[in-house]
């Protein structure tokens, strides 16, 4: 149930770490386990979802024609659920749960409108309702708050603080304040290694840390 950071300058392997999580790249050597028993390395990426993890990118992928309600009835349901979704009827317990991610993610009054429609923030939510409906036990957020307005990015912070507990999330940002107001403990990558985990404001007078981010020319305030 930890909300954690990882914080480095470019290239330090951020996305890199993500891919291998999710299956998308196999490491060289090393071991990745999950829940200290599932061997991530053995599956694949629709198994790796299957087993509770997902993965938010920094662009978001929602599908643009659709209502804001049908994203989410597909994520509950996947390819099952596509080739009915204008035909078949939920199921009370199954508008439940679209009902409590709309609530919880901040979309309870565009449940109708298209998601191509909506602005930038808000498709960046109902992106992560869409991995809620898939129950996760560990959710990877990419740059969340990249792009948007600081009304935005207060709003990204209340949800990603909300999810802590029922789920473990792991956000890579590099805006610090944003990192400062969700996270008490802050992983700092470097060149494919942790180079130092705290909290930020110990991290930010590190002088490994410090100067990591001065030679990489990245700023880090």
């Amino acid at each position: 149930g930890e909300l954690r950071c990882i914080i480095g300058p470019n290239g330090a392997g951020k996305t890199t770490m993500m891919d291998i999580i999710t299956g998308k790249t196999k490491p060289d050597s090393g071991r990745v386990f999950f829940g200290q028993t599932i061997d991530l390395l053995k599956l694949d990426e629709p198994a790796i979802a299957r087993i509770g993890i997902g993965r938010k990118f920094q662009k978001p992928t929602v599908i643009e024609p659709l209502t804001v309600l049908e994203n989410l009835e597909l994520a509950m349901s996947g390819a099952k659920r596509l080739r009915g979704l204008l035909s078949t009827r939920l199921s009370g317990e199954e508008r439940d749960r679209i009902g409590a991610v709309l609530e919880q993610v901040g979309l309870s009054e565009h449940g109708g409108r298209r998601a191509g429609i909506l602005a930038h923030g808000q498709k960046q939510w109902l992106e992560i309702g869409m991995l809620l409906m898939q129950e996760p036990r560990l959710l990877l957020v990419d740059e969340p708050v990249a792009g948007m307005t600081p009304a935005e990015m207060d709003r990204t912070a209340e949800l990603l603080r909300s999810l802590a507990g029922a789920h473990s999330v792991v956000v890579v940002e590099h805006d610090m304040g944003f990192v400062r107001s969700i996270a008490d403990q802050v992983t700092v990558l470097h060149q494919g290694r942790v180079l130092a985990e705290g909290r930020l404001d110990e991290l930010q007078v590190d002088p490994t840390v410090i100067e990591v981010y001065l030679g990489a020319g990245d700023a880090y305030h």
